[in-house]
This record gives C-alpha cells, structure tokens and sequence, in this order.
C-alpha cells in the first residue's frame, strides 16, 4: 500500500482541476497555492473552456467532451487513464475546493485498511464569519446509512448517500481497478446525479467502489468549499453532524444491526420524488392537530412537524426513518420509537392517539394499505389519520424528463423506480382496504395561484392531504399474529 512507503515525498500525484469560465479564478488561485505547499511531487492539470495559466508550471487542457459547458468535468477520465502508469495518486476536483496535505495523508493512512472495493471519502464543509460550519452534503434526499458503520483498525467508517463532495481520490491500484470497471473511461451522462456531479462520483456509482467516511475522524477528511454559498441555504452545522456521528459510532461499538424503517430513495432521473430528510413544518398537516392532541407520527426524519407540535404542548411519539435521525428527534422531547415497523408497532401497542401522521412516506413502500392498517387501531374513539403525497408525480416528472431531453427515463412500476404514482384514487383504495372513510381531500394550491391554475389544481397541485376515520366495522388490529409485547416510552426517550 501506498502509505507504507517509507519516504511520502517520493509519492507522485496527478491533479486534474475542472475550471469553466473566470468566476472562480480567485479559488482556484487558492487552491493551486495549497497544491505547491505540499511536500509530495505534485503536477497539476486544469481544464477548462479557456486558455489559463494561473502559475508557472500549470498545464492547461482546453476543451469540453461534447457541446454542453456542464460537461467539462468528464475531461478529466481520460487524462488519468493516460497517465494511470506515472503517479501514485490521482485527485480530481472542482475549481473552488480546498483539498489539503492533512486531507492527503489521512486518505493514506485509512487506505491501508480498507477493503479493495472501499474508497475513503471527503466530505465539504463550509465556514461561516462567525466560524461556524455547515456541511452542505446533508439536503434533500441525502443522509447517513445507517447500515453501513464498520470499524476498521483505529476508524469508525460509515457510507453517506450523497456520494458527490465535486472531488475524489484514488491510488494508482485504485484507478486501475476503475479503468477496468468498463465503467470510468466514459462520455457525458447523467442518471441520480446532473452532469458535474456524475462526473466526481462515477467512480463510485459505476466502478464498483463504496464511498465511506471516516467518521471518527472527519475533520481530517473535510474539504473546505471555500465559496461558503450555501450556509444558511441547506447543510447541516457541526452539533447536528456531530450528534449523527456519535449515533453511527455507537450502532458500531454495539454491534447493533440498525436497520431503517423503510427505503425512501427512488430510481428515477436524478433520484426525484425521493424523501426529503430535511423537509420544512407542513402547514397543511399541522393545521389538521388539535392542540391537545397526542400524536404518532410514522416516518419521521427532519423533526420540524413534531417541533412545532412539541412547543404548541402536544405530546408526540415518533417512530423514525432510522436511528440517525430519531436522535435528533428524542433531544427534542419527542418519544422514540425504534425498529422495524413491527418491532416499532409492538413497542407502542397498549397506546392511543387522537391523530396518526403519515407525511409523505405510504409512497414508498409496496403495500401502503397494510401500512396503514399496522397502525389504525392505535387510533383514539375520535382520531384521525392524516396522510400527505405528491399529487400525481408521474406528469412532473415527465415534464422534467423532457425539459432535458431525456424521455426515455420512463417512470416505470413500483418495483422499477421505488415509488408509486400517487393519485386520489390511490389514496382513497389504499384507505378503504386499511378499513378507513375518507373525510376530506385537499389539494395544497400551486405557488402562484389565478383562477385558470386553480382550475387545473386536479393536475398542477404538488401536493395531497388527505384525513381519514377509523370505520367502525374495522376489526381490532391482530396482535397475537405478529408476537407483539406491550412497551413503555417515556418523553425524550428513545425505545430501542
């Protein structure tokens, strides 16, 4: 291994830096500077869409793959496959990430640990005036898998889904390994992420690689995003990574096999209608909780909803996407409960709710109405079932798809793309077969509403919000066919 060579200044590394246009010059002054401190042998390539020459000693390749600009990152691939022969390591990065020789020596060191499909990942970070950080990765669909901690020598290392940090490195082994993959050395495309971000994470995605973190020491494997654009914007702050981290490195030292509740990734064209783990409070689902209500909210990830009813002095039990997020829900105050969903249907079988939230979740598993009917009978006599999807998704995203020129991608079955195509007839079949009358369907209006779109709100509406009652003639939930045990929770707690 690479990092068992006794001299490290003897190591050679391939930069190749992706810089379209003049807007980033000022970083990538920067970033070439940090490249000409290291104490490795270091030869650094840019490419771009103009000439440059930003230091004496710098190659710049002009020229993007095809005619569209977003494509000049794949330039890279074929620059590291000519040269996979000469270097030891190879990096390649946008123009505004600050990748230094901590970050290098790390990756060394973690390598020779590291099975021969794992790839040790960075991940960005940002800082604020006030020094602050915010890590950017962490929005939309994007979270910590909590089936994939594993220790390894002195590491704790665990996968994060967004595999694109607009950077990677591979050893020489590694590359080769890549090349032969038939799945590097490729033209343009796109499929769960857009051009640029394909680009960076086709290693992972098509080679056969594992992007994982060292969690345990990610200050050591943070590349600064020296822009600093998005805080405020999406990310998370150190507190939050950090209490996920101290999660993940407990399932490892447990041994604990975390599982998630469900999936909520889709395989449609650039991941779209996935879950938003870092959704906003849902008006609309909110405005249907008394204020005196206790709540059981199935598919929790980002805790906004249950804040909102935890300061209005509902009582709230959460039965959450996976322990990761769960932690963040227990500091809180809400009652957690974990496990599978029948383990997590045991756990609260003796308890009454007068509302059950389901936002945004029957979507992805295959039989919503079994779903629903796991848990209906935790109902209270005047209870509710509150229950948030995409209104009619499939027409959306047929227009993204063609937007794009991408028409092919088809939305396809639920076992082909991981999620249904939600309708109000969908809803109201899966809530008659879990045993529920619809009370009330309501269209969530589109942002810019006039009397022709709300016309059209059976099509254009984003989203659906349904509440529904227990009927009568239901028949009590079969506890004795699952083997489910009555179990207490506590407020702030969390049930394992």
């Amino acid at each position: 291994m690479i990092s068992r060579i006794a001299d490290q200044k003897a190591l050679r590394l391939l930069v190749v830096i992706a810089s379209y246009g003049t807007a980033n010059n000022t970083y990538l002054d920067r970033v070439i500077k940090e490249y000409q401190s290291m104490s490795f042998d270091v030869d650094v390539i840019i490419i771009s869409n103009i000439d440059k020459k930003p230091a004496a000693g710098i190659q710049c390749v002009v020229g993007l793959p095809n005619k569209n600009p977003w494509s000049l990152p794949f330039a890279h691939k074929e620059l590291f496959a000519a040269r996979v022969d000469q270097y030891d390591l190879f990096i390649y990065s946008e123009d505004d990430i600050l990748i230094t020789e901590r970050n290098i020596r790390a990756f060394l060191d973690v390598t020779s640990v590291l099975n021969e499909d794992e790839v040790a990942g960075l991940m960005l970070v940002e800082k604020a005036s006030n020094g602050e950080l915010n890590y950017p990765q962490a929005h939309g669909s994007f979270h910590w898998d909590c089936t994939s901690v594993k220790i390894r020598g002195n590491y704790y290392l665990a996968h994060f889904t967004n595999e694109h940090a607009a950077s990677y490195v591979l050893t020489r082994q590694q590359l080769v390994r890549a090349i032969a993959s038939g799945g590097f050395v490729v033209g343009p495309h796109q499929g769960k992420y857009d051009l640029p971000c394909t680009a960076a994470t086709d290693p992972y995605t098509q080679c056969g690689f594992k992007k994982l973190i060292p969690i345990s020491n990610i200050d050591d494997f943070s590349a600064h995003h020296l822009p600093n654009k998005y805080i405020n914007r999406l990310g998370v702050d150190r507190q939050q990574l950090d209490a996920q981290l101290s999660v993940l490195m407990q399932i490892a030292r447990e041994g604990n096999n975390a599982v998630p509740l469900f999936s909520v990734e889709t395989r449609l064209w650039h991941s779209m209608y996935s879950k938003d783990y870092y959704e906003p409070a849902r008006e609309e689902v909110l405005s249907g909780v008394p204020k005196n209500a206790a709540v059981l909210s199935i598919g929790s990830c980002s805790a906004a909803n249950e804040r909102r009813l935890l300061e209005r002095g509902n009582r709230v039990v959460a039965v959450p996407l996976d322990p990761v997020v769960g932690n963040g829900l227990a500091q809180l105050g809400a009652e957690v409960v974990l496990g599978d969903v029948l383990t997590a249907r045991a756990k609260i079988a003796a308890e009454r709710f007068n509302r059950l939230l389901f936002v945004d979740v029957l979507q992805f598993v295959r039989d919503p109405a079994h779903l629903l009917r796991l848990f209906v009978d935790l109902l209270a006599p005047d209870g509710r079932v509150i229950i948030s999807a995409p209104n009619r998704p499939s027409l959306r995203y047929a227009w993204e798809c063609a937007k794009t020129s991408n028409v092919f991608q088809r939305w396809g079955s639920f076992e082909a793309v991981g999620i249904h195509n939600t309708t109000i007839g969908k809803i109201q079949g899966w809530c008659a077969r879990a045993g529920l009358a619809i009370e009330k369907i309501e269209r969530r209006a589109p942002h810019r509403s006039g009397p022709m779109l709300q016309l059209l709100s059976p099509i254009l509406a984003p989203d659906l919000v349904v509440t529904a009652t227990r009927r009568e003639s239901l028949k009590p939930f079969a506890r004795e066919n699952h083997g489910m045990e009555q179990m207490e929770v506590s407020r702030g707690s969390v049930v394992q």
